[in-house]
């Protein structure tokens, strides 16, 4: 047999690179892999909010509003659980939405841009003044008590929208503006879930509220004494699920306390793993000399196996969940929240009125004028005050762009409306079209401004 090294394949027109190879080559770290999956989702999503009004607003209507109300429930000998499909979507379907920005958050606070002090200073900042102050906005409007529940509405940032809107500016937007954006979101993500949980709970029942204390205990000893099979935390986070639920708090928090206790720690430190696929390697090139058939040979099966426990075990389950989990929630849980939400019916013949209503008014207000000013004030004064520095290659005029797509507030902020105005059909109408309305006018202006400011950027590249 011939000693020669393998000459390097260099693919050319007519030797293309297999399609496998460049799998093999396309390396993409964990933020870029998440800005991809995120963008695309928000793709989808913008889709499926058009689709959901056109549902609403065509001879489809009538069918479409009974669909929501299908009721769908679960039997156990004499235990039961109703609901309609809609209450199924938004109390079962998004816990997992929840489990996911848990995830996130964990991972954005150990190894993240919220793990070091001076980095997370600006999108930290940037997202209380971008919660506050549309909350002031809306509350200002609506001194009410019933409008008065929905001043939370405003608050949130819609992270797959905003980024959807950022993936068709291609390369004229600073990448640390897109980092930027996506720790500001995950800290207004925070911030969403602090509000739902202690402001927008039902009459506690304590007895289920003690229950699930305890078994968030039960999670965290998990965490503790090592076990990683996330099959024992999904049983655990389930019947956690099952008690907010009953308890009064929204049962979708029990997605994001489960995520929290997900282990942050691999089986196998990555200097065993290396050592170990060296040799696994090895064995598997002189495996493959006595015959390249995986399917005959037993050897090079077993060393792929044992190289895929190793791929596994050097994961944390919390990389490999976030991983596994994202694409599901973007590409199917968050569209069909959208399908079932956002079909809003309007009467374009009774228009002024409809947002004439003092909780459109201050959900677009919030939006529109407090998240830009909370966003952009906040940023403007860390910075003045010496808190924090710019991201690199980003100005003010950057911040402002991404102040902007920061007023995007689809996802979450409808969320809230239908936890601020339970059994309010009405109102939760009328929260809707202030948040359609601001998150299509804030989408487009986000976009023509980055898109203006980076074909300033080019211009001036070019002249040099």
């Amino acid at each position: 047999m011939s000693n020669e090294t393998p000459k390097k394949f260099i693919p050319n027109e007519q030797n293309p690179m297999p399609r496998w190879e460049k799998k093999f080559n396309k390396i993409l770290t964990p933020f870029e892999r998440f800005v991809n999956r995120t963008t695309t989702g928000g793709l989808i999503l913008m889709m499926a909010a058009l689709i959901a009004l056109a549902l609403a607003n065509s001879p489809l209507a009538h069918h479409y509003l009974h669909a929501l109300h299908v009721p769908l429930g679960l039997n156990l000998g004499d235990w039961r659980i109703e609901k309609s499909l809609h209450h199924w979507v938004n109390d079962g379907l998004m816990a997992l939405f929840f489990f996911v920005v848990g995830l996130e958050l964990k991972r954005e606070m150990l190894v993240g841009e919220l793990a070091e002090i001076r980095k997370a200073v600006l999108p930290i900042v940037a997202a209380i003044g971008g919660m506050v102050i549309p909350a002031i906005c809306y509350m200002s409007l609506n001194l009410n008590d019933e409008t008065f529940r929905g001043w939370g509405i405003p608050m949130a940032t819609d992270i797959a929208f905003a980024l959807g809107v950022i993936a068709l500016l291609a390369s004229r937007v600073p990448k640390a503006l897109i980092t930027f954006l996506v720790a500001l979101a995950i800290v207004d993500d925070l911030g969403a879930v602090v509000v739902i949980a202690v402001f927008y709970t039902q009459d506690l029942a304590w007895s289920f509220l003690i229950a699930g204390a305890l078994l968030t205990c039960l999670l965290i000893f998990f965490n503790m004494i090592g076990i990683r099979k996330p099959s024992v935390y999904f049983f655990v986070g389930l019947i956690l699920w099952f008690v907010f639920l009953k308890s009064g708090v929204h049962a979708t928090l029990a997605g994001v306390i489960t995520a929290f206790t997900i282990p942050a720690k691999p089986k196998f430190n990555t200097l065993t793993f290396s050592n170990r696929v060296q040799d696994i390697l090895y064995k598997f090139k002189k495996g493959c000399e006595e015959d390249e058939s995986i399917l005959r040979n037993e050897h090079l099966s077993g060393l792929v196996q044992t190289l895929e426990n190793g791929v596994v075990g050097v994961q944390t389950p919390l990389q490999r969940l976030e991983h596994s989990f994202h694409k599901p929630v973007a590409f199917f849980i968050l569209p069909v929240f959208a399908i079932f939400n956002a079909g809003v019916t309007i009467d374009f013949g009774n228009a002024f009125q409809l947002f004439n209503h003092p909780i459109t008014l201050g959900v677009v207000f919030g939006l529109l004028f407090g998240k830009f000013v909370g966003i952009t004030g906040a940023s403007w004064l860390a910075i003045r005050f010496g808190l924090c520095s710019l991201p690199n290659d980003t100005s003010m005029k950057h911040i402002i762009g991404a102040s902007m797509l920061g007023s995007i507030g689809f996802t979450m902020s409808i969320f809230i409306a239908e936890l601020a105005f339970v059994s309010q059909p009405e109102m939760i109408i009328q929260a809707k079209l202030g948040i359609l309305l601001s998150s299509l006018v804030a989408g487009v202006a986000g976009y023509l401004w980055l898109h203006k400011l980076g074909g300033e950027k080019s211009r001036i590249g070019s002249s040099l």
